[in-house]
């Protein structure tokens, strides 16, 4: 990239909730995005990308040739694709070996989880899949940079059930007062941004917007509602063990990203505390705000 030129980052899986946001503070940075999509992807998904300012390249993720064409000039690579293993894997791999063959010096894959590099293998299929691609992209001869970022906090107003909005009370599973780290998709967006224009960035930095914990989420929530929250235990973990494993069998939802099984396997790490994000690298690039969860719960 010569003296004073744009940064170039290439970006996959641009149409979701959280590559839109990564491709918006690619810009706000004075970044030139060229996002990847599927071709013939509904112009209703791709219009906000080109508000945005990102340049679209329909690109097959099985087409090596036209993937590396996509990626050259590219300065970093990043993967904010969202699938299982035919995604995660194979497409995650064919978009690192274009980033290789186009000679970007920095790739950051599509990982914004708990700390799955310290929870046990076999205990949770999504950040397995995220393991085994690591072995992938650790071989290869680019610089990488995983965010890490624990709970998505916009999920405790819907999709995360820790809140129990009418009855009014906060699950938890073990110990009320296990650390549990938040981030919103906004700031791991702007974060991640940050990174990918960041020549020196580490393997793993890992972030939280607010850590809390279930007794702190049922008082902040309290705070928030004006209506009195308590927590729930619904049980140890090893109860929870069990509830997955009867999820799995009632409701398995094959092909699914997110059945509800994998939903509670998240839960679990979470709760179990091996996946806990520390030292926190929130401070390492200035000027970045942090949304608490008093902010986001106020939003609902």
């Amino acid at each position: 990239m010569a003296d004073g030129a744009r940064p170039e980052v290439v970006l996959a899986g641009a149409t979701g909730g959280l590559g839109l946001r990564i491709a918006r503070e690619l810009g706000h940075r004075g970044a030139r995005v060229t996002a990847v999509v599927r071709p013939g992807t509904d112009r209703a998904r791709t219009a906000p990308l080109e508000a945005a300012g990102a340049t679209l390249a329909p690109v097959d993720l099985t087409n090596s040739v036209d993937l590396a064409r996509a990626c050259e000039g590219a300065t970093c690579v990043v993967s904010a694709l969202n699938g299982l293993e035919e995604t995660i894997l194979d497409g995650q791999t064919a978009l690192l070996e274009a980033a290789v063959a186009a000679g970007a010096r920095c790739f950051i894959p599509s990982d914004f989880a708990l700390d799955f590099t310290r929870t046990k293998p076999g205990r949770n299929r999504n950040l397995d899949l995220r393991r085994s691609f690591h072995e992938r992209l650790d071989r290869a001869p680019v610089r990488a940079t995983s965010v890490l970022n624990g709970g998505f906090m916009d999920m405790l107003t819907g999709q995360m059930p820790l809140i129990q909005w009418r009855w009014g009370r906060v699950l938890y599973w073990g110990e009320a007062d296990q650390p549990l780290d938040f981030t919103t998709m906004d700031d791991v967006a702007a974060f991640t941004a940050a990174a990918a224009l960041d020549g020196d960035a580490p393997r793993i930095l890992r972030i939280a917007g607010e850590v809390t914990s279930a007794r702190e989420l049922a008082q902040a929530t309290s705070e928030v509602t004006g209506r009195h929250f308590k927590v729930l235990r619904v049980g140890g973990l090893g109860t929870l063990d069990g509830m997955i494993a009867a999820a799995r069998i009632l409701a398995p939802g094959r092909g699914q990203v997110f059945p509800v099984w994998q939903g509670m396997q998240y839960l679990r790490d979470m709760f179990e505390g091996d996946g806990k994000l520390d030292p926190l690298d929130n401070g390492r690039y200035p000027g970045l705000r942090w949304t608490g969860v008093r902010a986001v719960l106020a939003r609902r």
